[in-house]
């Protein structure tokens, strides 16, 4: 009866085992913590919402936050298109707006969390000898800006026509006469200059931040255009939670903290 009893055991205790190798315990019992936070953030915030998204990970053990930084346009047409995305962080309201209307984004839930406004930046050597706005339509010079669907270089156009009343009739043709290239998003705007490859770009304010080496030309406020950044969790995100800490951490004194640091006007 012993030796029976031992070999009636035994497989149990093997069939046992074997369930637990082939059939573990549920992910969300073992690494409940373990998440991923997609945010989908205009170019501009790049190096800014790399330090908050470290931030974020750290206060909040297990979550892992990453981005997708490009033009505003390529990624409200990206979210529009279904990629998975949690948060939103827009240089621009009309596309945070084209996301509302498809209710991608729930109405009400965008909140501007900064404000950015444009510069006039210089290769270091200057080559074009460029000493204030009036010279950007001197013949020869080579500017580049970003393309017209682009938030900056949609307000570039923007204070141009501003520029143009002031400076009289014919500034903004001659200015446009000069444009060598329209890139995809400001940060090729500015490595267009670092790299010698323009005369001058328009790039924004807390981009003279990461390039402190360049030159510039200040735009004064009333022929500027001062961008409002909305941000919004997008309705079917998968982590409505983490989106809201996410966007509560922009939103504190910590994250505007950070966002001034790094050349950007917080809201709070």
């Amino acid at each position: 009866m012993k030796r029976l009893v031992s070999f009636i055991f035994i497989p149990v205790f093997f069939l046992t085992a074997c369930d637990a190798l082939f059939n573990p315990a549920p992910v969300s019992d073992i690494e409940a913590s373990k998440r991923t936070l997609t945010v989908f953030a205009a170019a501009s915030l790049t190096d800014a919402f790399t330090e908050i998204g470290a931030a974020f990970d750290a206060a909040n053990p297990g979550v892992v936050t990453t981005f997708n930084f490009a033009g505003s346009q390529s990624l409200r047409t990206q979210i529009g298109e279904g990629a998975p995305s949690d948060v939103f962080a827009s240089a621009s309201e009309k596309e945070m707006d084209a996301l509302v209307a498809e209710s991608i984004v729930g109405a009400g839930e965008a909140q501007i969390f900064l404000t950015n406004e444009l510069i006039v930046i210089l290769p270091v050597d200057n080559p074009a000898a460029l000493e204030n706005l009036e010279d950007l339509a001197n013949p020869g010079v080579k500017l580049v800006l970003a393309a017209e669907e682009v938030p900056v270089g949609e307000y570039a156009r923007q204070a141009f026509d501003l520029m143009d009343v002031f400076f009289g009739a014919g500034f903004k043709d001659k200015v446009f006469a000069n444009v060598v290239s329209n890139e995809d998003n400001v940060k090729q705007v500015l490595a267009k200059v670092l790299l010698g490859e323009a005369d001058a770009g328009i790039v924004y304010l807390s981009d003279v931040v990461t390039a402190p080496e360049l030159k510039f030309i200040e735009i004064p406020t009333d022929l500027n255009v001062i961008a409002k950044y909305p941000i919004a969790p997008l309705a079917k995100s998968k982590n409505a939670d983490l989106a809201a800490k996410f966007i509560e951490y922009v939103l504190s004194t910590e994250g505007q903290a950070v966002l001034a640091r790094w050349g950007f006007t917080p809201v709070k």
